[in-house]
């Protein structure tokens, strides 16, 4: 996966169990803290609690709110209303960020090198390399990463006019798994923040073992529709880096159900391309021989 060979660390990655996710937004806030993210916007977006509204190139932490007409527990038992009826309400509350995937498509297309993998099996983008010619963008499954554009200059203002940031360059963004951080030995910020710790750092493997005791545990307590997704390293992005114990359809979160990274077939197709490239030359050979007798 890494070419870092004895120095090459273990895959180091997120387990994000959205069962005691709160919805405080701490990872949120902790993140564009310590990365000097742009703030993008405070519009209130009439989607519940939700003024994020998806990832982006000024939002690597987004925390999903969904309200939901169905208990948390299937007996509901210990969610009954005075009069002793379940109450069919639960809050869904799921921190989203970038799913540093096994084989990550950005990489493949990326044409300038900018997109990497880290010693630690993350996917980075260089922001002094990345030209902002935006083919990752349609290459991630998730819609992770994204543009952050340019300001609109006045039109009256000269040619010249600076930035209003260095961030505002029409380059690509998006989550680093805070790689300046694990470098000097410490894990993400938005980890750190996390009060309730819905959101794991550590080594991937130990991290899918944690994941099972953890969904095996809620099953049963019978809770509502929990499992783990993105932790099969079978799946079509070769299992992420940051996995997710959700207690719903991925779909309900906004997410894929099936993910699959784009360019996977890219060599089936290269090599469909080379056979049909050498039939036409052989038919082309053979009538120009055929001609000339």
């Amino acid at each position: 996966m890494s070419t870092y060979g004895a120095e090459a660390k273990p895959r180091m990655g997120f387990f994000t169990d959205t069962s005691v996710c709160i919805g405080c937004k701490a990872c949120e806030v902790a993140c564009k803290e310590w990365n000097l993210i742009p703030d993008d916007g405070f519009d209130w977006l009439g989607q519940s609690y939700d003024n994020t509204g998806a990832l982006g190139a000024n939002t690597w932490r987004h925390v999903a709110f969904v309200e939901q007409d169905k208990p948390l527990k299937l007996d509901a038992g210990d969610f009954a209303t005075a009069d002793a009826e379940p109450e069919p309400l639960r809050w869904l509350m799921e921190s989203d960020v970038c799913k540093h995937c096994t084989h990550a498509g950005c990489l493949d297309v990326c044409p300038t090198g900018s997109l990497f993998r880290t010693e630690f099996g993350t996917v980075v983008v260089q922001e002094d390399i990345c030209n902002g010619c935006g083919y990752c963008v349609p290459a991630c499954p998730f819609g992770v990463l994204d543009k952050r554009h340019l300001p609109r200059r006045p039109e009256d203002a000269p040619l010249a006019l600076p930035l209003l940031g260095k961030k505002e360059d029409g380059r690509i963004w998006k989550c680093t798994l805070c790689y300046d951080r694990l470098k000097g030995g410490h894990e993400p910020a938005c980890a750190k923040a996390c009060p309730t710790d819905s959101i794991q750092f550590g080594e991937l493997d130990e991290l899918r073992d944690r994941a099972e005791k953890r969904l095996a545990k809620l099953e049963a307590e019978r809770w509502n529709g929990p499992r783990l997704y993105g932790h099969d390293p079978g799946d079509g992005v070769g299992g992420f880096g940051a996995f997710f114990l959700l207690l719903d359809e991925p779909e309900v979160y906004g997410l894929p159900p099936d993910p699959v990274v784009p360019t996977r077939n890219l060599p089936r197709l290269w090599k469909q391309t080379a056979l049909a490239a050498g039939a036409l030359v052989a038919g082309l050979a053979a009538a120009f021989i055929g001609g000339a007798e």
